[in-house]
């Protein structure tokens, strides 16, 4: 099925309008003139010539015929014209009839005095990034003040009104950049609450993709090396089980994604909070426990050493933080007493 963009749509109304309107002026200026030349004053007119007087109200030649046609050609052209178009901003206010996993959900939600979004598989991207001949649906609202969010150059715009959800949708059918903009007085700083938009190509669209959906994470030891040693890394979305897909996995040093030291997943492909538990195989070594915010390409470094060790050295460095006191005071006496 062939999706027309909002920018079809708006520019076939202006053409039927322009063209209309067109063709009505040169319809009334040419009547106008012919009219103005049919009754000019001229010493050859007949005196017993029927003419229209000052203030006569004209009595329809040939039966009022011609006043009937003239209503009715206007009546239907204008009913015409409004029922097409009506159906035209229809398709605008209701957006392309497809299937719903063509299209891409995007939530938008203003504050003063920036705009974020979350994508429908939890991507929270720092601008809007979308593929191009793709419908996007937007879901606009605010968490503080109105704000009207807007993309000129792609004819969409939507209110931002706090608790509650505005829908509209567009399409750019070529790769760009545009700009969002804020249509809504909001304060001092609404002058500056504008936004990058960016449509790739389907392919770029899907790198793009790979990039945000890639999570790193750095083994380190205690002494800040590449840790290598055994671990067990299991990972695992905290919404796992509202997904039909299954939102975990577990990694060890030999597997493929492990190289020197870092561990870089790129297997998953929703977003959101992930639990992060790493268990080495030295059972000298401290479990590491986290939760994750996986929202877009993250990177998280973990160094796993001996608690009891640690702490040792810990102590070690509050003795010698003590030494350095207690000779520094001992220095200071000497001092006073040679003063």
């Amino acid at each position: 099925m062939e999706v027309r963009t909002r920018i079809d749509v708006f520019e076939d109304i202006f053409l039927v309008f322009l063209a209309l309107g067109a063709l009505v002026g040169i319809v009334v200026v040419s009547y106008t003139l012919y009219n103005a030349y049919k009754y000019r004053d001229t010493d050859e007119r007949p005196d017993d010539e029927d003419l229209p007087t000052v203030g006569e109200l004209p009595t329809g030649g040939k039966g009022g015929k011609k006043l009937f046609l003239s209503f009715g050609l206007s009546a239907i052209i204008v009913i015409s014209l409004v029922v097409w178009t009506y159906g035209m901003l229809l398709y605008v206010e209701d957006g392309p009839d497809m299937d719903p996993e063509d299209a891409i959900e995007i939530e938008v939600e203003g504050q003063a005095f920036s705009w974020n979004y979350e994508y429908e598989n939890g991507l929270e991207p720092g601008h809007l990034v979308v593929p191009a001949d793709t419908p996007v649906w937007l879901e606009v609202t605010s968490i503080d003040v109105w704000h009207s969010y807007g993309i000129t150059d792609l004819r969409v715009k939507a209110d931002a009104i706090p608790g509650e959800y505005d829908e509209t949708w567009f399409m750019a059918d070529e790769p760009g950049d545009y700009r969002a903009e804020c249509f809504e007085l909001c304060g001092f700083g609404h002058s500056g609450m504008d936004d990058d938009v960016e449509v790739m190509s389907q392919d770029s669209y899907e790198e793009w993709l790979d990039e945000q959906f890639t999570l790193t994470i750095d083994l380190e030891d205690a002494a800040e090396e590449p840790f290598t040693d055994g671990f067990e890394l299991e990972l695992a979305h905290v919404e796992n089980d509202e997904f039909e897909d299954d939102l975990s996995g577990t990694y060890t040093e030999e597997s493929d994604e492990f190289e020197n030291g870092t561990l870089e997943i790129t297997e998953f492909r929703q977003g959101g909070d992930y639990d992060l538990v790493i268990t080495p195989e030295d059972g000298d070594l401290e479990p590491v426990e986290d939760t994750i915010d996986f929202t877009s390409a993250t990177s998280e470094s973990y160094t796993l050493e001996d608690p009891d060790a640690a702490e040792e050295e810990e102590d070690d460095e509050e003795e010698n933080d003590e030494d350095d006191e207690e000779t520094d005071d001992e220095s200071d006496t000497e001092e006073g007493d040679d003063e």
